[in-house]
């Protein structure tokens, strides 16, 4: 027991912010359009957070929720809930009020810290959510506080600045809980530990290189897998948070230039809408500058487009259950010295297993075997590791399916290449079988990507009568063009098989989720409303 005491300490990411404000006191820490907060004041901030909670009846064991932008006080509550022994639970604001009542419920959250602007997500079902005790207004854009109960800023006056003592007593406890999105189900609660996020945390640090001198701007949302670890990760580093309310190409390259911005991870759509921006080569960059994207793989073009002003893009590859990215396209030496095409091809690939995260393999389905690395023979995607949830909450029949065989299923299917990095083909339940054939809509969707007119695409497989399902390709136009049918058609009997190319186009916008997804599921149960699935 003794020896314990000396050579172990359970692995939290709570305690990173104390390192960073003891070495770093008068350090800018936070910065929020005119808000600078020091590494003192933010740890103060956390402390008065936690505090004022636990005055509030708020404890081990207990759910705090927050729907919240990317500001100050989304940021300060990783830190504050998880160091009273309670568990976070970011919600999506995009969300409707139907999904965030559930969410509250399910979660049994007690408290809810909700930014304004998203009250109304929680008024219009106030009556069915008895169980928050606490509701807490951050009043960034009204000083009106819509749900009864006090504003942020005087909330954080009832507690003290004095740090609370640490209540882990597991490094496997709950640390938060993220539930997923994009689904035609019911959303499900992935749990996370504090032994899951600290080494997430360290994985982030190495394969990003994030240090005192990061400046890291926050377009990823939180709310998403808890901003992928990086409110901890950047913290750790002792570098800045740069805090952003929306999402606006222009303010973004105004606060890179302004800030001196070294990183920043985007969803897809976000890094297609820097990528076309007009005024994007007149940015001038003070420092190299390193874009982290994940969600569906960017098209090469986006790739060199961001490359041509600057910009390095990591695409990473993950689910909610693995907090995350779990791998990243790190380039190989010899990559610089490939022409352009072929170097932007190669570096939107779903990559290899990070530093923390090196189990993962592509297995036969039915045997579970791996498959060869021939970049040919597609299996399934499965990892396992400290970065796997903990499983599903309160849902032991989804944890013991998704956890088959000892390892996590994705439900992606994937090859790997001769090198050992991972190509994602598609998610299983999108495959499209068209007369006995499986046509990957993640092929389509890259070679039609590059058609010259498109600026994003979704393929999903529409019924038949003669083959079963067809693709149908779902086009967002560039601006100022004007693409016809057959010219996607033209377009892809260029580059595919005869029996791949899209049955049907249409053009128009497409649904996606808060982190820039496209909600493939959607556009399917449109198609197939009122019909049977006339295949597996």
């Amino acid at each position: 027991m003794l020896e314990r005491l000396v050579n172990f300490d359970p692995l939290t990411p709570v305690g990173l912010l104390t390192r960073a404000a003891r070495i770093y006191p008068e350090k800018e820490a936070v910065v929020y359009g005119e808000k600078r907060y020091t590494y003192r004041q933010f740890q103060e901030r956390v402390n008065r957070l936690a505090s004022a909670l636990t005055r509030a009846g708020i404890g081990k064991g207990d759910k705090v929720a927050c729907i919240c932008p990317n500001l100050p006080p989304m940021l300060e509550a990783h830190f504050a809930v998880p160091t009273i022994g309670a568990a976070l639970v970011t919600i999506n604001v995009r969300l409707s009020p139907r999904e965030v009542a559930y969410i509250l419920n399910h979660s049994d959250a007690k408290a809810l810290i909700v930014d304004t602007e998203f009250a109304e997500l929680v008024k219009a079902k106030l009556d069915e959510i008895p169980n928050i005790q606490l509701f807490i207004n951050v009043c960034d854009v009204s000083d009106e506080k819509p749900l009864d109960g006090p504003e942020y800023e005087e909330f954080l006056l009832t507690g003290a600045p004095d740090p609370l003592p640490n209540l882990l007593e597991d490094e496997r406890d709950l640390i938060s809980i993220n539930y997923t999105s994009g689904t035609t189900g019911l959303p499900k609660g992935v749990m996370y530990s504090h032994r899951g996020v600290y080494l997430n945390v360290m994985g982030e640090i190495v394969e990003h290189g994030l240090n005192r001198d990061s400046v890291y701007l926050w377009t990823l949302p939180m709310f998403h897998c808890n901003g992928w670890s990086f409110p901890w990760a950047v913290t750790a580093a002792g570098a800045t948070h740069i805090c952003l309310r929306k999402v606006d190409a222009e303010e973004i390259y105004r606060l890179i230039e302004r800030e001196g911005v070294s990183h920043l991870c985007a969803a897809p759509t976000v890094l297609i809408a820097l990528s076309k921006y007009p005024r994007a080569k007149e940015v001038k960059m003070s420092r190299h500058l390193r874009v982290v994207t994940g969600g569906a793989p960017p098209a090469p073009t986006v790739i060199k487009n961001m490359e041509s002003i600057g910009v390095e893009v990591i695409q990473v590859y993950g689910l909610t259950e693995v907090y995350g990215p779990h791998t990243l396209c790190l380039p190989q030496q010899h990559w610089k010295d490939l022409a352009q095409d072929e170097r932007a091809r190669l570096m939107s690939s779903a990559g290899v297993p990070n530093a923390t995260a090196q189990y993962l393999d592509v297995v036969d389905r039915l045997t579970m075997e791996p498959v060869p690395w021939d970049g040919k023979t597609e299996g399934e995607v499965v990892m396992r590791g400290n970065n796997v949830m903990l499983g599903y909450y309160k849902d032991p029949a989804a944890t013991w399916e998704a956890f088959k065989g000892g390892w996590f299923h994705s439900g992606d299917l994937a090859v790997i290449t001769p090198l050992g990095y991972l190509e994602i083909k598609d998610r299983a339940k999108d495959v499209i079988i068209s007369g006995g054939e499986n046509i990957s809509s993640v092929e389509l969707e890259f070679i039609i990507y590059q058609q010259p007119d498109v600026e994003e695409v979704a393929v999903v497989g529409v019924p038949d009568e003669k083959w079963g399902e067809v693709p149908k390709a779902f086009i967002v136009p560039k601006a100022g063009t004007n693409p016809s049918t057959q010219d996607i058609l033209d377009f892809c009997r260029l580059h595919l098989a005869r029996f791949k190319i899209p049955k049907y186009v249409e053009f128009g916008e497409l649904p996606k989720t808060a982190t820039g997804k496209i909600r493939k599921y959607e556009l399917r149960s449109k198609e197939w409303a009122g019909r049977d699935r006339m295949v597996n």
